[in-house]
């Protein structure tokens, strides 16, 4: 979008500004039944050279199709965010057992 309103910055400046800017990613997809799901949450963790790190929290686990619909669960990766303490200090409780595999 930066590029698009003909702002002249290098691209390693916006990818930062992204990055800086960005905690979580929710990535929702549709599935081969048509229906939409989370398939993946991930932390923006920030910049390593000129390429933007992120962490998977939560991984959708397909367990098949049954009766033409695609049945599966998203689950831990046992990773924990470093955003965590940010929420906790905004009054936003989450528990770390959520975040256990």
């Amino acid at each position: 979008m930066v590029m698009m309103a003909g702002m002249e910055l290098p691209l390693k400046a916006i990818r930062e500004q992204v990055a800086s800017s960005i905690e979580l990613i929710i990535h929702q997809e549709r599935l081969k039944d048509g229906t939409r799901k989370v398939v993946k949450v991930s932390e923006v963790q920030g910049m390593e050279g000129d390429t933007i790190v992120m962490q998977d929290l939560f991984v959708f686990h397909y367990a098949g199709i049954q009766n033409g619909i695609v049945k599966g669960n998203l689950k831990a990766t046992g990773l924990r965010p470093q955003f965590l303490s940010k929420l906790t200090a905004n009054g936003i409780e989450i528990p770390e057992s959520v975040f256990e595999k």
